[in-house]
């Protein structure tokens, strides 16, 4: 077992959807999706701290299954602990090669707040 495969952590989708408010408006909903495994590390890097310092939100680098596919701003839960994060890179952007003989795909999240 890889490193980066021991860190993963049950997680899931979240679906986004509009729904009738009975005044012939709508609101949106949050349903539970698929669940999938990923590793979710903080960034604590020097620009990480100073961003949520100036009131940048919390920023991860989320690691996945290279068929997971996470889309920018798709938002997935970790099972654990219930926190929230939305996507803010696109994964095809940070997939391992090919000829690797590990496969996997990253993309950068933020921590948020269902709205």
């Amino acid at each position: 077992m890889r490193l980066y495969e021991t860190m993963m952590t049950e997680c899931q989708m979240m679906d986004k959807r509009s729904v009738s408010d009975g005044m012939g408006g709508f609101t949106y909903e949050w349903t539970e999706g698929a669940e999938f495994k990923a590793a979710i590390v903080k960034d604590s890097s020097m620009q990480a701290r100073v961003a949520e310092k100036e009131g940048v939100t919390e920023l991860y680098t989320i690691t996945a299954e290279k068929g997971i596919s996470l889309d920018y701003h798709d938002v997935i839960k970790r099972l654990s602990d219930g926190q929230i994060f939305r996507v803010t890179s696109v994964v095809k952007d940070s997939e391992t090669p090919q000829v690797a003989t590990f496969q996997f795909g990253q993309v950068t999240a933020e921590k948020w707040i269902l709205q």
